[in-house]
């Protein structure tokens, strides 16, 4: 089943991954202790401006800042929406 949203312009719509649980020691993270993600997967893309097309296509794992994007919930799903260019690497 695909989302029924299409992002315009250069928008960007991301499934951030799930929050570390535990430390590479061993330690559990409680839930309020957890940091946001910076890491997700590209769920959909608009098609850029006249000047600068998108680079980044469905499916892509990318990086983006901390404070980077527009939280939403479609469908029981958290999403994070951002302009291309908030977004630092593809992975």
């Amino acid at each position: 089943m695909g989302l029924n949203i299409k992002p315009l312009a250069d928008r960007v719509l991301i499934e951030p991954a799930a929050a570390e649980t535990k430390t590479a020691s061993g330690i559990i993270i409680p839930d309020n202790a957890k940091e946001k993600p910076q890491k997700g997967t590209v769920v959909a893309a608009g098609k850029g401006t006249k000047d600068d097309p998108i680079t980044v296509k469905v499916g892509d794992t990318v990086l983006y800042g901390k404070y980077a994007g527009t939280e939403l919930k479609l469908e029981g799903k958290d999403y994070l929406i951002m302009r291309e260019s908030d977004i630092l690497a593809i992975i």
